[in-house]
């Protein structure tokens, strides 16, 4: 019988990527909140399994050989859930180098220029004083705006990001994607993402993984506690890895 994976979470991007992974792959899984606005992800024991103090991460009890393991790093839990159900990594070498190669450009690209584009245009300006970069703004909304021209195309010839299959590369992308309004993107111009996103957000798989503990989210918008931890991190303490 397989045993739940251990998923510490909260409901943003990232942590939604692996949700929605665990709904598609069937496993059973446990959730831990770890509510970022207040600090959790620098308690020493979430330190011990997440060096970096980033959601998400998980603990498998059925880890390799049998024996417990734990994983951060959402590309890093995909590309390690792939491999053990078998599933979503594509059925041969060149499909596991599309899907390889579309995952990094999420997290190398996609990502962190969509992360950027939330904290200049959505929360900056909301900040106590506010803090209205022009120049930032401007940057990362085109840079959102380029990397989504990319991905309407590579669709216009895929059903799926990474080929005609299913794959880690969507999970990864979806929740993203999925904030295209809060980045101040239009998809009218992109008609194969947006017929990519529709199919996704109508998958139930998704759709589970996705309202996994959304009631709990808080509005950074509003709440200067939340701002003042994740914005002005405190440096984490010392902890060594279990």
């Amino acid at each position: 019988m397989t045993r739940a994976v251990e998923l510490y979470y909260w409901t943003t991007p990232n942590g939604r990527k692996i949700t929605i992974a665990l709904e598609e792959m069937g496993l059973p899984y446990n959730v831990t909140l770890v509510n970022i606005g207040k600090g959790d992800q620098f308690a020493p024991e979430f330190l011990a399994i997440s060096p970096n103090g980033r959601i998400p991460a998980i603990v498998d009890p059925d880890g390799p050989d049998g024996a417990p393991v734990s994983v951060f790093e959402s590309g890093a839990i995909l590309m390690y859930l792939a491999r053990k159900t078998g599933r979503f990594l594509g059925t041969t070498a060149r499909e596991r180098i599309a899907v390889e190669e579309w995952l990094m450009w999420q997290m190398g690209g996609l990502g962190p220029m969509a992360g950027q584009a939330h904290h200049f245009l959505g929360y900056a300006p909301k900040f106590d004083p506010p803090q209205v970069l022009p120049y930032a703004q401007d940057r990362y909304r085109r840079e959102v705006a380029r990397l989504y021209d990319v991905l309407d195309r590579q669709l216009g010839q895929h059903e799926f990001v990474a080929g005609d299959f299913l794959s880690i590369a969507d999970f990864a992308i979806y929740p993203w994607a999925a904030r295209w309004e809060f980045q101040q993107q239009v998809l009218d111009d992109k008609p194969d993402m947006r017929r990519w996103f529709e199919m996704m957000a109508a998958r139930p798989a998704v759709q589970r993984g996705m309202a996994v503990a959304a009631d709990k989210r808080s509005d950074l918008q509003s709440d200067r506690k939340a701002q003042e931890i994740l914005f002005q991190q405190p440096a984490s303490p010392k902890v060594r890895r279990v």
